[in-house]
């Protein structure tokens, strides 16, 4: 007699991890936790303009957070590691996406398609190689010091000075910035229609919200090494 075998179902987390709505969704999360992130940054960034001892005291700081629970830098360490697998996530997303879109060209060419949304994808896909070139660039160069042999270990105030005197490493951070800054305008309005607050009213609103944030963020980022390069900041 013969018995029946029953066929395993795969999990919902792995059904949703293979869909495109899924990866859509990860690449959504992910990319809001980022943009926090940014934010928080360059605000922190910022601070330069207040002078080297509230600076180097800021920096200082943030490897205090979380005293007494947690032993110095932990902090530091655990938001590097969560900036790591967010970052991870995004781009394999992103890749699989990709891939998935090109096998789909052909009928996509077919039936014709919105010049807006190639140049969008053609910018989110290049923007984001541009950026995560920028990113192994940024911690070999300010976080430890590997790229700027001016800077000095303690010092990040001095380090940044230091950096910006070097008119490679001004054309770099602002290329990289201007790629961030479509990045998230594109970003940001893709991340609305994939969770669905993109609606009749709000539609407009976020276009426009996602243009002022790329653009803030950009020259809130760029404006320290235009500082250096100005004099404005030594």
């Amino acid at each position: 007699m013969a018995v029946a075998t029953r066929t395993a179902r795969p999990s919902t987390t792995r059904t949703l991890w293979s869909s495109t709505i899924g990866k859509k969704a990860v690449m959504a999360v992910t990319g809001v936790i980022m943009l926090l992130f940014l934010i928080v940054h360059m605000l922190g960034n910022l601070k330069i303009f207040f002078g080297a001892p509230d600076f180097n005291a800021y920096a200082a700081w943030l490897r205090t957070i979380g005293e007494p629970v947690l032993h110095r830098s932990w902090y530091l360490w655990v938001q590097r590691v969560g900036l790591v697998i967010c970052v991870v996530l995004h781009a394999v997303c992103a890749y699989q996406l990709a891939r998935r879109d090109l096998r789909a060209r052909g009928r996509r060419y077919a039936h014709g398609g919105p010049a807006g949304s190639s140049f969008a994808t053609r910018t989110m896909r290049w923007g984001g190689v541009i950026i995560l070139l920028f990113l192994v660039w940024h911690i070999l160069d300010l976080t430890t010091g590997t790229l700027n042999p001016l800077g000095e270990a303690g010092h990040p105030y001095q380090n940044i000075v230091a950096d910006f005197q070097n008119w490679w490493a001004n054309v770099i951070y602002i290329v990289a910035m201007a790629a961030l800054g479509l990045h998230i305008r594109h970003g940001v309005w893709s991340a609305a229609q994939t969770l669905g607050a993109n609606g009749p009213r709000s539609g407009p609103i976020l276009r426009t919200a996602s243009w002022v944030l790329g653009l803030v963020l950009f020259a809130g980022f760029v404006t320290v090494p235009v500082a250096v390069m100005t004099g404005a900041v030594h």
